[in-house]
């Protein structure tokens, strides 16, 4: 257990139905007691959960917590973003995340932006200093960088754009988080870059999120859980133990918080910090 307590946040993704909204109002008064410093809520591939995004966000702000929406490049226009923009800064949202996001299969155009850093660059041409910026960091690299050096630029010029701070790809790897934020500061950046966290609940729901995004699950990791077969309960309790103790060398390491991916669940994000020693 630490007696460091860092800052936290928890990210949502937008509910499609009523239940789900249920559902994800009690777990963000669960989470809420861990008093964490915002929520974040996705923006869907290619911008595809838009409507519901801002939805998401006008509940959570109406509720009186800090919400924080994200904003990707890939199907968006300079209009939408702006009008977006706008709308939240209309509402009292002081924090975006910006990404460049995913392309959908079957999209043929990313939109009119390209790049993160060219979204990040647009934010302030139209907001000033207005917004709190996150952008995406990659411990273990972007699955399309051409190399670990282009990635580590990439990053660079995001940060440069004029982004605040970072908040990383979910790993497991606590050394992969602590080279990165080392070769960051070679490039010049200093700006905070907080761990995200992924809480481990099911392995074939792991196996295909790391597939899909390039993050890695250690063979130890991997062979363990898959060990377990269906025994649901001895994952869930080896995830708990596994997620607890990379949190400890994160924070025993210096890391700035912790932004968790909540799935929109949390029972496992409130025992993981239960046992880091948040209330």
């Amino acid at each position: 257990m630490s007696n460091t307590l860092i800052p936290i946040s928890f990210e949502f993704y937008p509910p499609h139905t009523i239940e789900g909204v249920d559902k994800l109002t009690a777990a963000r008064q669960r989470l809420a007691t861990a008093k964490p410093d915002f929520f974040s809520v996705t923006f869907g591939a290619g911008g595809s959960t838009q409507d519901r995004t801002l939805e998401t966000i006008r509940q959570i702000h109406a509720e009186g917590y800090n919400a924080t929406p994200h904003l990707s490049c890939v199907g968006s226009t300079r209009d939408n973003i702006r009008s977006l923009l706008f709308t939240y800064k209309e509402m009292g949202i002081k924090r975006i995340v910006a990404l460049r996001g995913d392309l959908p299969s079957g999209m043929g155009s990313i939109g009119e932006f390209q790049y993160a850093n060219e979204l990040v660059s647009f934010i302030r041409s139209q907001t000033g200093e207005h917004f709190h910026i996150e952008v995406a960091a990659y411990p273990e690299f972007h699955p399309q960088a051409k190399s670990a050096r282009d990635d580590m630029l990439n990053f660079k010029r995001k940060m440069n754009a004029g982004a605040n701070s970072a908040i990383t790809q979910f790993f497991y790897n606590a050394d992969a988080y602590f080279r990165f934020v080392e070769e960051s500061h070679r490039l010049g950046v200093t700006a905070p870059i907080v761990p995200g966290i992924m809480p481990i609940l099911r392995y074939s729901q792991l196996a295909r999120f790391s597939d899909n995004c390039g993050a890695e699950i250690p063979r130890w990791l991997r062979k363990t859980m898959e060990g377990y077969g269906d025994d649901v309960d001895a994952i869930h309790n080896f995830g708990l133990d596994v997620v607890t103790q990379l949190c400890e060398k994160l924070i025993a390491g210096g890391a700035p918080g912790l932004h968790f991916y909540t799935l929109n669940q949390a029972n496992a994000s409130l025992e993981i910090l239960k046992r880091l020693g948040y209330r």
